[in-house]
């Protein structure tokens, strides 16, 4: 695995513990903008909707220059929203510099893994695009507990300032380690723009809505959940949070070596499950063990699909920056259907029914691949989609590859 691969996911990591900063910060930050709680969610939100529906746009304005400059605009941009962040003197300018954040880090997402895939030879691409994505599961497991432990210590600002920090780390590592490649052949906005024809790639980008739609409709809620229902007492969730976070960090890993090669059977394999744990946490939500159990297993199938679910959007378009943008932004559009019908089924139904939600999107995701299932029957068509794919990827020459 190139040495590039790995400083990709440091960037990544960056990201996402600006995205989920706010998060453990709430009080905090309310006391010192002078906001309510809710209106501190709706930075939450605002990050999220800036990444669904901003990350392409600035991707397309990033597709005329080389992507290794491409991503280092790209830091640049959002190391500017962290540091407006960290001196936002009131609720307005901390607004304007989520929505920056947000958007630079989508288009990031969207460059990143397009480079990673350029990078590395096909048959490595599922296990290059995880150690990427191991970035984001980091982000997870260590970046909101390390960001909310230094605001808690130091003060909400604080916890931006080391954000900045990290992220000019991670864009002198990107600058000194990764390889500078040229502009792929016949690329540009016309061509990333027309793959988008493609029916199928829209069924695709709606499997990975309802995949990660599955498990933020339950995620998003654990915490109410473990206390209200499973009995948990308050102190001990965070701990339950770090073994999910670790879960998901395994998972990833298993997912990446098996996703060039079973990319279907990964997918059906993980949705089947995921319903099964869903099902099964809804059911036995008032008994620790099984619930533990059921949300481990979660971890494991739910965002872990991710390599999985990149490879496949890949064959069925290109492995462009708006691409995987795009891609990141279905995504995106996951987590915020997840946790925001969940929030409303948990206010008509209970503290239960976001896992009923989660299940019920997870057999929808089930029901999107049927297509794809039915088209394995017809092999000659194979070695076309994959032709396609590593020939959107324009991968490194061997020259290239040797620098890294």
């Amino acid at each position: 695995m190139p040495r590039a691969v790995y400083l990709l996911a440091v960037g990544i990591f960056a990201m996402v513990t600006s995205e989920f900063v706010v998060a453990g910060l709430m009080p905090q930050m309310a006391d010192g903008l002078d906001a309510t709680i809710p209106q501190i969610g709706y930075l939450i939100t605002a990050f999220a909707v800036a990444m669904a529906a901003g990350g392409p746009l600035l991707t397309v304005a990033v597709l005329r220059i080389p992507q290794k400059q491409a991503l280092m605009v790209l830091f640049a941009i959002f190391l500017v929203g962290n540091m407006l962040a960290a001196v936002a003197s009131s609720y307005g300018i901390m607004m304007a510099a989520r929505i920056i954040t947000g958007i630079a880090s989508q288009a990031f997402f969207g460059v990143a893994i397009s480079m990673c895939v350029r990078l590395t030879r096909p048959e490595v691409r599922g296990r290059a695009v995880a150690v990427v994505m191991n970035g984001l599961m980091l982000g997870t497991l260590l970046g909101l507990p390390l960001s909310t432990l230094i605001g808690e210590r130091l003060g909400w600002r604080a916890a931006f300032w080391a954000i900045a920090v990290l992220t000019v780390i991670a864009a002198v590592c990107t600058a000194i380690g990764v390889p500078r490649l040229e502009r792929a052949d016949g690329g540009g906005f016309r061509q990333e723009v027309t793959v988008f024809r493609n029916a199928r790639l829209w069924l695709v980008l709606s499997t990975s809505t309802l995949i990660i739609g599955a498990t933020f409709s339950a995620f998003s809620y654990f915490n109410p959940i473990l206390t209200g229902v499973t009995g948990f007492s308050t102190g001990t969730v965070p701990l339950l949070l770090i073994a999910y976070g670790a879960a998901t960090v395994v998972g990833n890993n298993i997912v990446g070596r098996l996703a060039d090669r079973h990319t279907l059977q990964v997918l059906l394999s993980g949705l089947l499950l995921n319903v099964v744990f869903l099902t099964g946490f809804a059911l036995l939500a008032d008994v620790p063990a099984p619930a533990l159990v059921c949300m481990m297993g979660i971890g494991l199938v739910g965002v872990t699909m991710n390599p999985a679910m990149v490879t496949r959007v890949q064959r069925a378009g290109n492995a462009g920056p708006l691409v995987n943008t795009v891609h990141s932004s279905f995504i995106t559009l996951g987590i915020i259907i997840g946790s925001s019908v969940g929030g409303l089924a948990i206010d008509n139904y209970g503290l239960r029914a976001p896992l009923w939600l989660g299940a019920a999107m997870a057999v929808l995701g089930l029901a999107s691949l049927l297509p794809d299932l039915i088209r394995r029957s017809a092999p000659a068509s194979t070695p076309e989609v994959h032709a396609q794919t590593d020939a959107a990827a324009q991968p490194v020459t061997d020259k290239q590859r040797e620098e890294v």
